[in-house]
């Protein structure tokens, strides 16, 4: 479940990619009834593309599963030997766990609870967050998350347990930026969709959405094992 190209990592694809395309959806719209240049909307748009090539990182731009071989730069400078930015050689160690993994700690545990725990006395911070193009999770989802990832790597022993507790943050993230910005829970700004009615049905299509994710990542990890054994 945990190596490369199973259920786990195909999870934090597909929920990447449904953030990201969330999010896209969301800075057009807004683009519609504020400037296009203002730093809510390139905000919300830069977080779709971060979001979006972090995806494709995730899977190594489709290389294992189209069946590319790595340049000659990757094959020598990647821990890995495969066409990604984020496990490139980087001392001892690669870029991931010598940076990308200590900036990952540093802003959850700053969005997640340093900053949501600020706003309850001052207001004027989840105001800003917002005025950006960002968001707060709602204090309680968020310490759910964070448990989840400290018992994942208390109890696991596995090499690659940190992978899932990178699947609890994507599908953390995924629900979260739904709840704010599609239907405005915990999130002053406006949301995609005014009518109370709709976004009951919308909460329920989500729903199905999210098992629908999960059944698809697992037909992508099933499809990918016999590649893995030739």
């Amino acid at each position: 479940m945990l190596a490369e190209d199973r259920l786990v990592e195909w999870m934090q694809f597909l929920c990447f990619t449904v953030i990201s395309v969330m999010l896209g959806l969301v800075a057009v719209e807004r683009a519609r009834h504020v400037s296009p240049l203002s730093l809510e909307v390139l905000g919300i748009a830069g977080l779709s593309l971060l979001v979006g090539l972090a995806a494709l990182e995730e899977i190594s731009w489709f290389q294992r599963v189209l069946g590319v071989e790595s340049s000659e730069f990757f094959r020598q400078n990647n821990r890995q030997a495969e066409t990604n930015l984020h496990n490139l050689a980087l001392g001892s160690g690669s870029l991931h766990k010598t940076v990308i993994l200590k900036l990952i700690l540093i802003t959850g545990l700053a969005h997640n609870l340093v900053l949501p725990l600020l706003a309850r006395s001052r207001p004027a911070i989840k105001r800003y967050v917002e005025s950006v193009g960002l968001y707060l999770p709602p204090l309680p989802v968020s310490i759910i998350y964070l448990v989840l990832v400290i018992l994942s790597h208390v109890l696991i022993d596995h090499p690659r347990k940190g992978e899932l507790g990178e699947m609890f943050g994507a599908v953390h993230y995924l629900a979260t930026v739904f709840a704010a910005y599609m239907v405005g829970i915990g999130y002053d700004r406006p949301k995609m969709f005014d009518s109370e009615s709709d976004c009951r049905r919308l909460v329920v299509i989500f729903q199905v959405v999210m098992v629908f994710i999960l059944f698809l990542s697992w037909l992508l990890a099933a499809g990918t094992v016999p590649n893995m054994a030739a």
